[in-house]
């Protein structure tokens, strides 16, 4: 429904993230619809193994489900992932043709301590920087302040463009500018219908990873008109 008034170009997709149990009954609505796509929340670090209640890498390929976020802030906080283990994820699904929206990200102190830049540099090191050029690529980035999330503090626009701006910036020192501009960065703090555009329209803001305002048809619906045409 969402789709019949917002035809995508061919650049842009939306990736809808669902809990493990609704991946496969939703794939029959999305399956037809041009540039939308089905996403895990999660995925193990592991393929096999005693690991009653984990979902692979091979179990979501045979799903037919193609992409997958690791380092969600909350996972990080309540689960204590770690960088090295998130380095375990993305090899996981690399391996199997699956593509990793890693998120990054950092908590109140740090931003207050003003060691936000070298934090979420040292996050993209120690979990993305073993993989050569071609892995990088069907790699997506999701910046979340999560001091920004649920504290009743607003980042800015220009504070996120200042933070997607230095993650371009350790990409460019490690991979070059080509492949660091490809990198799509997405930004995840509090998109909402009404702020959307502003932050869209910041030169190194390629879309949203979007939370609670997804669960609201008609602001999803404008966040997504406001992807950079």
């Amino acid at each position: 429904m969402i789709q019949a008034n917002i035809p995508l170009k061919n650049h842009q997709r939306v990736l809808i993230g669902v809990p493990f149990p609704y991946l496969v009954p939703l794939q029959s609505l999305v399956k037809d619809i041009n540039g939308f796509d089905l996403m895990a929340q999660n995925c193990a670090a592991t393929l096999n193994g005693a690991y009653t209640g984990e979902v692979s890498a091979t179990m979501l390929k045979s799903l037919g489900i193609q992409w997958a976020i690791i380092g969600h802030s909350e996972r990080r906080e309540y689960q204590m992932e770690s960088n090295a283990l998130l380095a375990q994820k993305a090899d996981r699904l690399l391996e199997h043709d699956l593509y990793p929206v890693f998120c990054c990200g950092e908590p109140l102190q740090i931003r207050e301590a003003g060691t936000h830049n070298s934090y979420v540099e040292t996050q993209l090191k120690e979990s993305l920087f073993h993989l050569n050029e071609e892995a990088l690529r069907r790699i997506v980035i999701a910046y979340e302040p999560i001091w920004a999330i649920g504290t009743g503090k607003t980042a800015t626009t220009e504070q996120a463009q200042e933070m997607h701006k230095h993650i371009r910036s350790v990409l460019e020192k490690q991979y070059g500018t080509t492949l660091a501009n490809m990198v799509p960065v997405l930004y995840g703090g509090s998109v909402k219908a009404n702020n959307a555009a502003e932050l869209f329209g910041q030169p190194d803001v390629d879309g949203g990873l979007v939370g609670g305002a997804s669960l609201v048809a008609d602001d999803f619906a404008a966040i997504i008109r406001s992807l950079k045409a």
